[in-house]
């Protein structure tokens, strides 16, 4: 029996598009910037090269399955997709998603997590820092026909039978649930159109990230639950709030004078809070953080993370939900394949499978 219900964020940008061939050249994906990311610092782990899948494309149903597969056998009950929806319609990296969904294939369960947030130009590269941050596709919010336009667009989803549930309800998480202004409005229509198509409505869970004070006030927008990020929490609580605020606004001017750095050791030991306790909140763990391949030297960085300081994570997180009802024992994988922020699990040329493998050992094994 599974000791929790891990859900791992799964990333969809391992594929060309238009909007970024457009920006930045033709052919590029999350794997451009990781390709090219350089070492900041003596023993910096850069560049990231990935192992068992290689450089993949997320076209090609082979890699999908075998994501699957190897999610499955290592405790991972499902993956939530990034689904993006910049309002009257407009999409992008939904193919992947889209041939999961009418393909059948691979036979393991989903659910969806609206990356409800503005593209810039700042989004994926990493030098660019001293020039103009430019829109490529901005978050829109048109209101209560669009609403009823994107529910209806992953109606689909909601009904096949490998969707997540709790509480026999599908699950669809809010990346930035505080920017949206009509967040309430959005979910009564969902529920009611929920309702009236057969479902017993939908499991709403926003992402909390940046101050503990967000995680009531999102609550408190009408979500069923929530996910705290806790990253900006652990960061502060490991430095100091007055030393962490002084060297944000140092680099804000000055970016190439200091890194911002933490011991991966030193942020899991921050990382939780009293709100990880509550049945409505699901905790996530991050096995890994350095967003330098995308920011470059305006990166958060957290060092010297093995699969052994992410075991003692897990078993935290474990001990946090292990009172809670059995349908509510999720937490959260920041991330799968998040490559760009050195935030994922799959297998790389430094430690294989070993973030897998402790995963496997404390999810699965008695």
């Amino acid at each position: 029996m599974k000791k929790a219900r891990v859900i791992a964020f799964y990333l969809p940008q391992f594929h060309p598009i238009p909007e970024n061939d457009k920006y930045w050249g033709k052919g590029f994906t999350e794997w451009t910037n990781v390709g090219k990311a350089k070492p900041l610092f003596r023993g910096h782990y850069q560049p990231r090269i990935p192992a068992d899948l290689g450089y993949y494309d997320l076209r090609i149903p082979e890699i999908r399955e075998l994501q699957a597969q190897m999610a499955q056998e290592n405790g991972i009950e499902g993956f939530m997709y990034w689904h993006y929806w910049f309002g009257n319609g407009r999409r992008v990296l939904e193919r992947p998603f889209n041939e999961v969904l009418i393909s059948g294939k691979p036979n393991f369960p989903f659910c969806l997590g609206w990356a409800n947030h503005s593209w810039t130009t700042r989004t994926w590269v990493n030098q660019n820092q001293w020039k103009h941050d430019c829109s490529i596709i901005k978050q829109l919010y048109p209101g209560k026909q669009d609403y009823l336009n994107h529910f209806y667009t992953v109606l689909p989803a909601f009904q096949d039978k490998r969707y997540i549930q709790v509480d026999g309800k599908p699950v669809f998480l809010f990346y930035a649930p505080l920017d949206f202004p009509d967040i309430k409005l959005f979910m009564e229509l969902w529920q009611d159109n929920a309702i009236k198509n057969g479902l017993n409505g939908v499991h709403f869970v926003g992402l909390s990230g940046g101050w503990i004070e967000n995680n009531q006030k999102i609550l408190d927008l009408g979500v069923d639950a929530i996910a705290p990020g806790n990253l900006w929490h652990a960061e502060y609580k490991s430095k100091g709030y007055i030393r962490k605020m002084l060297e944000h606004k140092i680099r804000d001017f000055f970016p190439n004078i200091q890194l911002d750095r933490y011991k991966y050791k030193t942020i899991i030991k921050n990382y939780f809070t009293e709100f990880d306790y509550h049945d409505n909140v699901y905790p996530t763990i991050i096995p890994q953080w350095d967003r330098s391949p995308r920011s470059g030297r305006k990166a958060i960085i957290y060092t010297d993370s093995t699969p052994e300081l992410f075991k003692k994570h897990i078993q935290d997180a474990l001990s946090i939900i292990s009172n809670k009802p059995e349908e509510k024992k999720i937490i959260f994988l920041r991330s799968w394949n998040e490559w760009g922020e050195g935030n994922y699990v799959e297998p790389d040329l430094k430690f294989g499978h070993g973030y897998l493998n402790v995963l496997k050992e404390c999810i699965l094994n008695n």
